[in-house]
Order: structure tokens, then C-alpha cells, then sequence
């Protein structure tokens, strides 16, 4: 529950936490992107670290809004976004995970992540974390109580290089348990050789650290799928064009599959 003694983080003019596209939608399929900005609130200044690396992969998930806004308008789908850096709050991780707000980001320190209080943690969670995940859960219920099985596709992207190591992949396709979607997108993504495909790869969602599906989709059995795309391929209009024209066409016979609807039951 939010601590409503403590102010909110956000002054009255800043943007929400969250930002709803084509939210009048009827569509049971619902966009999520968790990282999809990289602007960190004005009340805590810059976080110690500079534009050019909150800028970077550490700040935000690069391209990944812009795919999520095309593919929203390709399926007339609701899609919620993140409002503000994963530095701040990482709103697809559980709040007690030390990943959530991060002290070090792939090596550049976040001095503003350092020696928080109580109370600081608890600021970015009531403010940013629970408010987005509460329109999620909200979201889900609207479209179970109209009938409807709802999808969740949550949008992400990856750096090309971690840690020094080139990754290959174009896209990454992550899934746990229920395939429903994953497995028929990697078979028609990989119909073109000249797609690198990863199956839990870059990230497994064998091994979770997220919190969006994990609690959203998987414990109450509907489909979902998240999509890793390589930054570099959507750094600029034209590869959110192109890599968003790929995915929407894999995704269109899928996402109306009679399998889809009916909820998922783990055999193990």
C-alpha cells in the first residue's frame, strides 16, 4: 500500500508515470514497455550520472516506445509506457531487488542510488512503480470482465555489446512455460535465414528477474510473450520502421489463434 504521508516525487507539471496510447482500444491485447524513457524526475536532479550514459542502454531500453507505439496502431491495441528512467526505478523488477535502483549500471556508478533512505525507496515506488502497475492490473481486469482473454506483449530492446561480448541476435523471443506465442513467432521469424533469433536469448525468462509478466501474466495463465530487439536496429526511424513492420507482420496471424484463448494450464 502507498504511504501517503510521504510527498509525491513529481511536481504538478512533470509527466505522469505512465503514458497510455490508444487507450479507448477494445483490442484484449496489451502492450507493455517497461523502459520506455529515459527522463529521471526533476526533484532528484540528474542521479550523478550524465546525459550521454543515462542516454545509453543503463537509462532506457533505446527504440523500444517507438516500436511500441507502431505496433499499437498496427493491431488498434492499448499500450502503456514507462514515464520516466529505469535508473530511477526499474518498473520491471520487483522493488526489493537491488537491481530495481541500480547503485552501478553496467559499470557507470549512480551516485543518486547511493545511502537511499526508507522513505527515498519508498518515494519512487509509490510514485513511479505502483501507479504503472496498478494500470496494468486494472487494464487485465477490464478485458477479463468484457470477456476477453487478455495478451500481454511486453516490448524491450538489448544492447549489441555486454561486457565486451558482441551479441548476434536480432531478436530475442523470451518465454517460460506457456509457448503459445513464442514458439509459432520464432518459427515464422526464422522462415527468413537471415534473421539471428535467440530462444531466451539474450535473457532467459527461465532465470526471472523481471516483474510485469511474472505477475501479470504468467501466475493467472494468459498468453504473453516479451521481445528483445537489438538497439542498433532501432536507433533511428527507419529501423523502428523496418523492425516494427517485421514483428507486427509475425505477430498478426498469432495473435488470432483460437489457442490463445483459453488459459494456460502447466502440465508439471
Amino acid at each position: 500500500m502507498a504511504d501517503t504521508s510521504l510527498p509525491s516525487l513529481l511536481a504538478a507539471e512533470e509527466p505522469p508515470a505512465y503514458e497510455w496510447v490508444n487507450a479507448a482500444s477494445a483490442s484484449p491485447v496489451l502492450l507493455v514497455c517497461d523502459h520506455a524513457s529515459n527522463r529521471v524526475p526533476r526533484a532528484l536532479g540528474d542521479l550523478g550520472v550524465g546525459e550521454a550514459d543515462r542516454s545509453r542502454h543503463i537509462g532506457w531500453d533505446i527504440g523500444a516506445a517507438e516500436v511500441t507505439r507502431l505496433l499499437a496502431a498496427r493491431f488498434d491495441a492499448p499500450a502503456i509506457l514507462t514515464g520516466y528512467s529505469r535508473l530511477v526505478i526499474d518498473c520491471n523488477r520487483d522493488p526489493s531487488d537491488p537491481s530495481a535502483m541500480p547503485q552501478m549500471a553496467d559499470g557507470t556508478p549512480v551516485p543518486g542510488n547511493e545511502a537511499l533512505s526508507g522513505s527515498d525507496r519508498q518515494r519512487r515506488i509509490d510514485t513511479l512503480f505502483r501507479p504503472y502497475q496498478a494500470e496494468i492490473a486494472a487494464r487485465v481486469a477490464a478485458i477479463r470482465a468484457n470477456g476477453q482473454m487478455p495478451v500481454l506483449l511486453a516490448i524491450h530492446s538489448f544492447t549489441p555489446v555486454f561486457k565486451g561480448a558482441e551479441r548476434p541476435w536480432h531478436l530475442g523471443i523470451l518465454w517460460n512455460k506457456d509457448d503459445r506465442i513464442a514458439g509459432p513467432l520464432m518459427e515464422t521469424l526464422r522462415a527468413d535465414p537471415a534473421l539471428c533469433i535467440g530462444d531466451n536469448q539474450p535473457y532467459s525468462a527461465r532465470e526471472p528477474e523481471g516483474f510485469t509478466l511474472e505477475h501479470h501474466a504468467e501466475p493467472a495463465g494468459l498468453p504473453h510473450v516479451l521481445v528483445e530487439i537489438r538497439q542498433d536496429l532501432i536507433s533511428d526511424p527507419e529501423g523502428v520502421q523496418r523492425w516494427a513492420g517485421i514483428l507486427g507482420d509475425a505477430l498478426a496471424a498469432i495473435l488470432n489463434d483460437p489457442a490463445l484463448n483459453h488459459i494456460f494450464q502447466d502440465s508439471q
